[in-house]
């Protein structure tokens, strides 16, 4: 095998090394089963193991108690933007949600919510480019079903540094690039929902976490796989779920624990940025896009001075074996994702490589 690059992809995204190679192991015969985890059925003794041990897990590492059911869904966290609105739209008569919007999965999640219900813009960053959190102050009519926001922002390095405060009404939130990164009180929001191709494991699949009394509010024209009392009865297997993707996930925890848990990785992630940032804080060459106050420790965005520059820099980057650094199309430039499993050694190469670059062609 060619030796592994530093993957700073922001979805998929790098699994550490030794989960892969415990997957590798187990792919061909999975604990003496004879045959491989994704030729097990999903409601086989293993796999109900795997299902179970995964859910304790993450209540472990996350902290989250009894008051929220958690199980997995199909179709990654964009078929959550039309089951959220699916499933609480309904909790008030007025059928009506509030969209802090901060960024372009802000922008598709309410845009999908608009097909179930009404909604009200109370945030929109689009003036500033996105390129902060905007302030909001608020009040809310007590008639609101749920408050949506985007924890974490990609495709601009925003991030949430303190979660508004919406009282009674259930506060929705998009956790999916930066679940598990941090600590976060997760029992204060009613609904968190995460793909899983940032921290937890493959694409494919949703973890949702909501709050026992927000279930059976469904519309009646919620589809079957889109209900969250049907998924929590079921167990996260209304139909087949991805057994594969469950499994990696378990690996991704045990990993994540055996580090030292969600504080260990708050830790890094706040000292990988930190790298990168202290490079952009004192270049006049590399522009940084995210307003400082509302950086992310999880996705890092930058310009080059030109698009020439900007290709040398994504051309020689990934001689070093440095990959996937180019930025969103809708944002273009720079963006190195740094998520729990990106190792300090990966992002202290790409910092040495940004300072060598800028003394070439600064």
């Amino acid at each position: 095998m060619s030796q592994r690059v530093y993957n700073f992809g922001a979805g998929p995204a790098m699994l550490p090394t030794e989960v892969l190679e415990e997957v590798q192991q187990e792919m061909l015969d999975y604990q003496g089963h004879g045959a491989s985890i994704i030729e097990i059925s999903h409601r086989a003794p293993p796999f109900l193991e795997i299902l179970e041990e995964t859910e304790e897990l993450f209540r472990r590492l996350s902290g989250l108690g009894s008051s929220h059911a958690l199980f997995f869904m199909h179709g990654g966290a964009q078929m959550q933007f039309s089951a959220v609105p699916l499933n609480l739209i309904a909790r008030k008569e007025r059928q009506t949600a509030v969209y802090l919007i901060t960024g372009k999965w802000g922008v598709l999640a309410e845009k999908e919510a608009r097909k179930f219900g009404s909604t009200e813009i109370a945030v929109d960053g689009k003036s500033f480019d996105y390129r902060k959190i905007p302030a909001w102050q608020g009040t809310l009519n007590p008639e609101t079903s749920y408050v949506h926001l985007t924890s974490n922002n990609t495709l601009y390095g925003t991030q949430w540094q303190k979660y508004p405060e919406t009282g009674e009404i259930p506060l929705v939130s998009d956790s999916t690039s930066d679940i598990l990164s941090r600590k976060v009180d997760y029992s204060r929001f009613g609904l968190v929902y995460a793909g899983l191709q940032k921290n937890l494991g493959p694409s494919g699949l949703a973890l949702v976490l909501i709050r026992k009394d927000l279930l059976g509010l469904a519309l009646p024209q919620t589809p079957k796989l889109l209900d969250y009392q049907l998924a929590d009865e079921q167990r996260s297997l209304a139909n087949t779920t991805s057994v594969f993707s469950i499994y990696v996930t378990l690996k991704m925890l045990r990993w994540m624990e055996k580090q030292g848990g969600v504080a260990v990785m708050e830790q890094r992630n706040q000292e990988k940025s930190q790298l990168l940032y202290e490079v952009l804080d004192g270049s006049e060459f590399y522009h940084a896009v995210a307003n400082p106050g509302d950086r992310s420790i999880c996705n890092v965005t930058f310009h080059l001075p030109d698009d020439k520059k900007e290709n040398n820099f994504l051309e020689q980057s990934l001689k070093e074996g440095l990959y996937a650094l180019k930025g969103h199309r809708d944002v273009g430039g720079i963006r190195a994702s740094i998520y729990n499993s990106m190792p300090l050694e990966g992002v202290q190469a790409l910092a040495d490589f940004m300072r060598d670059f800028e003394g070439r062609e600064g």
